[in-house]
């Protein structure tokens, strides 16, 4: 009797560890751009700054919009369109390690991230070099936003 519960739960474990792997989205070497969304000098409002997912959370609370940095999100691994908007991405500089949550408000076409200049791409920017070369090569991981 033991022993079949011992198969049983490891079997829940391996279950849980394989819905978590098929669950986990990320992206290794992708192009980050910026885009001036300047979120506080329009009020945290999407509609202000023609987001795409403005459509989709015009009623979400201003702490909601204030929690992350923006983000436009084309990358090449996870929910495009609609499905992305409101998700969240860890955002790591492959050049200096240094990372930034971001919220998805919108998307792109230059098949990666254009993250907010201010709000992300600067902070992220630690060393410079992504504004001389006009991107930053990032690796992201969707994330539980904490809503």
């Amino acid at each position: 009797m033991g022993r079949v519960i011992l198969i049983r739960n490891l079997c829940i474990v391996v279950l849980a560890f394989l819905t978590a792997e098929v669950n986990s989205q990320s992206a290794s070497n992708v192009r980050a751009t910026y885009h001036y969304y300047n979120p506080a000098q329009n009020g945290w409002d999407l509609n202000a700054v023609s987001a795409y997912c403005a459509p989709g959370d015009p009623d979400k609370p201003l702490a909601w919009r204030q929690k992350y940095g923006w983000t436009a999100f084309c990358g090449p691994v996870g929910p495009q369109g609609q499905a992305a908007c409101g998700k969240c991405l860890r955002v790591t500089n492959t050049g200096t390690g240094d990372q930034q949550t971001v919220r998805i408000v919108d998307q792109c076409s230059n098949g990666g991230l254009d993250l907010d200049y201010e709000g992300v791409f600067r902070p992220l920017d630690t060393d410079g070099r992504g504004y001389a070369q006009g991107n930053l090569i990032v690796n992201y991981d969707f994330v539980d936003c904490g809503d």
